[in-house]
């Protein structure tokens, strides 16, 4: 009878173990500043979505390049999506890829983690190695914190040369989010 129940309770837990757990991102806001010698330049999103498989730690989130809001007035935004980020052939910036360490979700509190993938941004995709701070809290929550920065070159994405001390060569962007379990 204690055999029994001895495997009764080794499967119930690899199985649980081998669950996958999959994330879905319900609130998050990306913001990003350029930080200029005449300007500085701040915008922010609320349409960022992303989803998390901790089983085989993958990840991908993307955020649409129309939904920025904030700039210095109407006319940065235009400049924005037309000129800068060509958002109707560029519509998303998107960053898919896996996790480096793994996640214990028992172990409730705040780590950082390496998530490792391709950023695309203005159709240009670039290998990234990018921080991130995750909080693991209780029902199953994850908190999302991450800072990074984008060289424009990288990305082919132009400063005219009449605007080239209000506009960062280095754009610093800041991601935070909550994600909860999908079921």
């Amino acid at each position: 009878m204690q055999r029994i129940l001895f495997l009764l309770v080794l499967i119930c837990s690899t199985t649980q173990s081998m669950a996958q757990h999959l994330f879905e991102l319900k609130k998050g806001i990306v913001e990003f500043v350029s930080d200029a010698p005449l300007e500085v330049i701040t915008a922010r999103s609320k349409k960022l979505s992303g989803i998390l498989d901790i089983s085989k730690k993958q990840f991908a989130f993307k955020v649409e390049m129309y939904s920025f809001e904030g700039f210095n007035n109407a006319m940065q935004k235009g400049h924005f999506n037309e000129n800068y980020m060509e958002s109707n052939t560029f519509p998303l910036a998107v960053f898919k890829g896996k996790i480096i360490e793994d996640i214990d979700l028992d172990q409730k509190g705040t780590i950082t983690v390496r998530a490792k993938g391709k950023f695309m941004v203005h159709g240009v995709e670039q290998e990234r190695i990018i921080p991130v701070t995750l909080k693991i809290g209780a029902h199953q929550v994850i908190s999302v914190n991450s800072k990074f920065s984008v060289m424009l070159a990288d990305h082919n994405i132009k400063i005219p040369k009449v605007v080239i001390e209000k506009l960062s060569p280095e754009i610093w962007v800041t991601v935070n989010g909550v994600m909860t379990e999908k079921r």
